[in-house]
């Protein structure tokens, strides 16, 4: 009894060997058509796989109930077993103490395990809790033979049912309450309530209720099925929120009013049970199947339907085997792809799908009849007895193979949703949906599917072309590229091209009808959508010659230059655009991708055409172009162009050099050549603002001068001459401008007084000889103070009178006498000064300073006469070193070189004999 649930025969494990890798058969291995390999190492196991449990029962089972891994089975007439399936080795055996001749006629178990009531034989009830051992009686129930119990799953709990519904063998439903609590002191019954909610008929006559379900759907709906031999009823009402203690009578008292709901059959096997399929716990039942008398009816429950919740249902028909003389159905699973027809001598597993039989075990003889069968919900077990032994079945991958069946009913997408792990099922899901699109004419849903399998490639694309489908096999070849990985790099190209084909033959097509212009225009959209792809960007990049053919043997320019955009390929766009004579197009390019190297190379061309345009290009893009490497462009339409596009080469090169500072020798000269050609004016502005030391400048000196004389700009070349320091000759080209110019010229040279005078007698003698000026020549000898009267009188004739340059003579000799008188006194000071010095130098040998042997440093405080001193007629003394050190920190180099350098005079002590040491006398 221990062992009742971990020790059990594995009938299955014995019947279906495990096969040896070694042995496998030719059927186990093979290459599909789609490509893929089939290979099983082992045969898989069945999905509704029995086990026996390892029990042998003292008395023979008469009933059997599960629920939430709680056991419950009824023995012999008065023994009742429960069984925690989570603890299996304590079993609890209770016994019931009837001693009339009543035996158990059904067990009902709440969904929670807890709630256990026994109906008997005797039309009485007794309740059980599975946290007691005390068995009771609802008296309330006494007098009705309990079918069915209909259980509360939102209000029950452990100690308190809520309010549930009872069916019996009159066809009343009662609603009822059961407490797990010994109430008070006059109410010691479980049962807290019982009273009739409703009746069910058939035929005019009552009917006993098989089975009842409490449902609650959404928006506190709560739906109740019940059946009868030949009847399933439902009724569909709303509780409001709060009000669910309440009970049912007011969902059947909003059916009243209108005839019942429900679906009769004609044929009645004295019996019949519903089941229903729940995929997670706690959570309404998605689907159905009621065991009845002309088959099983299935369908789904749809909880929106206002009426009926039943919804597409359908009858299977009883296999022939089954003749309700000897092996009428005895009980029905429902699972969720199948249900279990317990028959007295096996179980049949039918697909609800398509109504076959996949699943057939027949039990021995030596285990007796098969009684009942049950699943529990919590765990998805199945659960079959007899009355002598106990059987469960697990099921496992349910969904295995129902992809077959949908995908044998046409129903592509549920079939697909149950193969997502099973790529070798889902290529045959594929290929199967796109065979059945492909004959429907369906070419582009077809072509879809096909991109998805691995069915061999040539013979789906000869497949579309021999059906003239070129739309369906460019969607193919689209999605075939899109799932192609990025090292498959061959097939990418190959796709890409011959899509590239495609779109192009579609385009001619459409361009030449003039009736599709809005299509047309779509398919353009996707090609170019195509073309642009940053998925295959590679591939489109390393053959892009090819689809530079392409669009060319189809005439296709715009898309051309599209393609060339997209590919950065912008020296053919602009190619293209100067091509046709769209000069702006092409400055548009190429101003907006600022390649430098293209704007080099069509420069030229622009320039000739539309020259202020690019000139503001070049000016946008700033410092990134080298002015020189325009400077061919600039030269070659300065000299032959217009006057505009002289101005416009003028204009970038002054903002060269006044903007970007360019110090570049051929930008600067170039400019110097453009305004000695055409603006002479700005010649000499420009050569004052560039500055007049040769370090400051940016021009060729010589190249300049050269220039500027070749055109006569004299004056220009005089600021040359300055700056190259060539004064003599500044001073001779500038007497042929103005002297006033000379003169600025002739006091240049400051450091040199003999260049200076000698510049400024050619000035005086160009006065006094070519002009004839004595007034100016007068003005000579203000200007400049080298000059004498005496130095320019050799230049003037000997004709002229004194009168013109008397007061230049008196003014002369005016200055040598006050130049002698100052002379005088400059001596007698230097004698004073010596006389002075000669004072204190006779007055400094007679004196004298003390030093005592215990005097000290008065910067370190240690005895002054260790090493050389410093002795100050203030009366400080210092170390030598450690006045050094004071002073560094204070004084330059300059100053301390001189400080070493002066000192007063010493005299010598001998310490040890009392004779004079040196000591450095100075003012303190």
């Amino acid at each position: 009894m221990s062992s009742i649930l971990d020790e059990y025969e594995d009938s299955q494990n014995s019947r279906h060997p495990v096969q040896h890798s070694s042995r496998l058969s030719a059927a186990n291995i093979g290459i599909t058509h789609s490509g893929f390999v089939n290979v099983r190492l082992e045969e898989e196991k069945p999905i509704f796989n029995k086990q026996r449990i390892d029990f042998s029962p003292p008395e023979k089972i008469n009933h059997f109930a599960v629920c939430n891994n709680q056991l419950c089975m009824s023995l012999g007439k008065d023994t009742l077993l429960r069984i925690d399936l989570a603890k299996p080795d304590q079993p609890n055996q209770i016994e019931l103490g009837r001693k009339d001749d009543s035996r158990v006629h059904k067990l009902f178990l709440d969904p929670t395990g807890s709630h256990l009531v026994i109906s008997l034989s005797t039309s009485e009830c007794l309740y059980l809790n599975r946290n007691t051992q005390k068995v009771r009686s609802l008296s309330r129930w006494r007098g009705h033979l309990i079918e069915s119990v209909g259980w509360n799953k939102l209000l029950g709990t452990e100690t308190n049912t809520g309010p549930v519904l009872v069916g019996t063998s009159q066809g009343i439903i009662f609603e009822a309450e059961i407490s797990a609590s010994e109430g008070s002191l006059f109410n010691t019954n479980p049962d807290q309530y019982f009273k009739q909610a409703h009746s069910l008929e058939e035929d005019g006559r009552p009917a006993p209720v098989c089975c009842i379900e409490v449902e609650r759907g959404p928006e506190s709906k709560v739906v109740i099925i019940a059946t009868t031999r030949k009847r399933l009823f439902q009724f569909v009402g709303r509780v409001a929120e709060g009000s669910e203690q309440q009970g049912f009578s007011s969902v059947f008292s909003q059916n009243q009013e209108l005839l019942p709901s429900f679906q009769e059959f004609p044929f009645n096997m004295g019996y019949s049970e519903i089941t229903f399929y729940t995929s997670k716990l706690r959570s309404c039942p998605k689907a159905f199947a009621w065991m009845m008398g002309n088959g099983v009816l299935y369908g789904q429950l749809d909880y929106i339907r206002p009426d009926s919740v039943l919804s597409d249902v359908q009858v299977w028909d009883y296999t022939p085997d089954i003749d309700f003389s000897f092996n009428k159905p005895i009980s029905i699973v429902l699972t969720q792809f199948h249900f279990l027809l317990l028959l007295p001598d096996r179980v049949k597993a039918i697909c609800t799908l398509n109504g076959q039989v996949v699943n057939e075990d027949v039990f021995p003889d030596k285990f007796g009849t098969l009684k009942k069968m049950i699943k529990d919900p919590a765990g998805g077990l199945v659960w079959i007895y007899t009355e002598k032994a106990v059987f469960r079945y697990h099921i496992q991958r349910e969904a295995r193979d129902v992809w077959q069946m949908y995908m044998s009913m046409n129903k592509f997408d549920l079939a697909k949703e149950y193969c997502r792990d099973r790529p070798e099922c889902m290529d045959m899901v594929l290929a199967k949906e796109a065979e059945h699109c492909f004959q429907n004419k369906r070419y582009l849903e077809s072509a879809k599917c096909y991109a998805l399998t691995q069915n061999y490639f040539e013979e789906i694309a000869l497949k579309f072309i021999e059906a003239k489908q070129d739309e369906a096999l460019k969607e193919f070849l689209l999605k075939k590229l899109n799932n192609l990985k990025q090292s498959e790099k061959t097939q990418i190209t190959l796709l890409v091209t011959w899509l590239t084909e495609l779109y192009l033959n579609h385009l001619g097509l459409l361009e030449s009808d003039e009736g599709k212009n809005g299509v047309f225009q779509e398919t353009r959209d996707e090609f170019r959508k195509f073309l642009s792809s940053s998925k295959h960007k590679e591939c489109l990049y390393n053959n892009r010659t090819t689809i530079y053919d392409l669009l060319a043997s189809h005439g296709n320019v715009d898309d051309m230059v599209y393609f060339s955009v997209i590919m950065q390929d912008y020296e053919r766009v602009i190619s293209h655009h100067c091509q046709h004579d769209d000069y702006s197009a092409a400055l548009e390019v190429l101003s907006k991708h600022c390649d430098e190297k293209l704007f080099y190379k069509f420069s030229p061309i622009l320039m000739q055409h539309i020259p202020k345009k690019v000139v503001d290009a070049w000016i946008q893009m700033g410092s990134r172009l080298d002015p020189k490497k325009l400077i061919p462009a600039l030269v070659n339409y300065s000299q032959m162009g217009s006057t505009q596009q002289v101005n416009e080469t003028i204009r970038y090169m002054e903002f060269c050099v006044y903007q970007l500072a360019v110090t570049e020798e051929a930008i600067h000269n170039y400019l110097l050549s453009l305004y000695a050609k055409y603006k002479p004016d700005s010649l000499l502005c420009y050569l004052k603002q560039a500055g007049t030391h040769a370090s400051d400048i940016h021009y060729d000196l010589k190249y300049t001068l050269r220039l500027c004389a070749e055109h006569g700009y004299l004056q220009a070349c005089v600021l040359v001459y300055k700056i190259m320091e060539l004064y003599e000759e500044a001073v001779d080209l500038a007497l042929h401008v103005d002297v006033d110019l000379a003169k600025s010229c002739a006091d240049l040279p400051e450091d040199d007084e003999e260049l200076r005078k000698k510049l400024w007698l050619k000035i005086a003698r160009h006065v006094v000889q070519e002009e004839k000026d004595v007034k100016k020549a007068m003005n000579c000898l203000s200007s400049c103070n080298l000059l004498k009267i005496e130095d320019i009188l050799p230049f003037f004739p000997d004709f002229v009178t004194i009168d013109h340059f008397k007061e230049a003579i008196c003014s002369s000799l005016e200055e040598y006498n006050q130049h002698i008188d100052e002379l005088k006194q400059e001596m007698e000071e230097a004698t004073e000064s010596a006389k002075r010095i000669r004072e204190d130098i006779q007055e400094m040998r007679n004196k004298y300073g003390v030093v005592e042997s215990q005097e000290k440093c008065a910067a370190c405080d240690f005895p002054l006469l260790n090493r050389p001193f410093y002795l100050f007629l203030c009366g400080h003394m210092f170390h030598y070193d450690c006045l050094f050190l004071e002073e560094i920190q204070w004084l330059n180099t300059h100053f301390i070189i001189h400080h070493h350098i002066w000192t007063s005079h010493t005299v010598t002590v001998d310490l040890s004999s009392g004779e004079p040491s040196p000591v450095h006398l100075q003012a303190g």
